[in-house]
């Protein structure tokens, strides 16, 4: 039997939006002591296919995040092949 498909999705802000909650983080790890430029927080979502045609399953994964996954409007967003 073959393997299912696994692809992970990472979603981050796009740099232009705001992030508070990085922010405060940034600036809590800078009262504590550490050089930080900047912390931005994301979201990681596993996804796992049937098996099949990977190239139309990671295009799949790709509509998921365009239609409910992701906010493309203020989110930026990545599928890796796993």
């Amino acid at each position: 039997m073959s393997e299912p498909l696994r692809f992970r999705v990472r979603i981050l802000r796009k740099p232009e939006i705001a992030d508070p909650e990085g922010a405060t983080t940034a600036r809590a790890l800078r009262d504590l002591g550490y050089d930080v430029v900047e912390v931005r927080f994301g979201r990681e979502i596993l996804v796992e296919l049937p098996p099949g045609d990977a190239d139309e399953a990671e295009a799949a994964v790709h509509e998921m995040c365009e239609r409910l996954l992701a906010n493309p409007i203020i989110e930026d967003y990545d599928v890796e092949r796993l």
